[in-house]
């Protein structure tokens, strides 16, 4: 086998190793998003210890929804990693593939389809816990909002 044999198989590869790249940078996302997550649950517990008393009834419902985040994005992570070892897996198997005609046409396609499902409920999950982070949000500013005024409607 020479460099001009090699090469095919190389073109072949890319397609996984940008999915490997790119669910690594979405990996990355995600493992920063679980550090803030623990981070501000940390500190509400940390609130919560220190003074019980301190608006618990606003608090405790925001500390369960991080906990649902967390265990989210956990998930989400591993789903995620999930698919980029099963896209490593299938670039081993395109090679071999290549090099000894094993017969894993058949295997190939099933490792890509099990990378993509699984990116996809990782991608699910993401958004998941996107939407809690936003009731979250609401339950922190629901008493600065419910101190506002309604406007009057336009006199028109």
């Amino acid at each position: 086998m020479n460099i001009h044999d090699v090469v095919p198989i190389l073109q072949i590869a890319v397609g996984p190793v940008i999915l490997v790249s790119g669910v690594g940078l979405l990996l990355l996302t995600m493992t920063n998003r679980l550090g803030r997550v623990l981070d501000r649950a940390r500190m509400i517990a940390g609130t919560l210890r220190e003074d019980p008393s301190s608006d618990s009834e606003r608090l405790l419902p925001q500390l369960k929804i991080l906990e649902r985040r967390a265990r989210l994005v956990r998930m989400a992570i591993a789903f995620a990693t999930t698919s980029v070892l099963l896209a490593a897996l299938l670039i081993i198997a395109v090679f071999l593939e290549a090099l000894f005609s094993l017969g894993l046409v058949r295997a190939i396609g099933g490792l890509f389809m099990s990378a993509m499902v699984l990116l996809i409920v990782s991608l699910v999950l993401f958004l998941k816990d996107i939407n809690l982070s936003l009731a979250a949000f609401e339950l922190e500013i629901q008493p600065l909002t419910s101190r506002l005024k309604p406007r009057p409607p336009d006199a028109r």
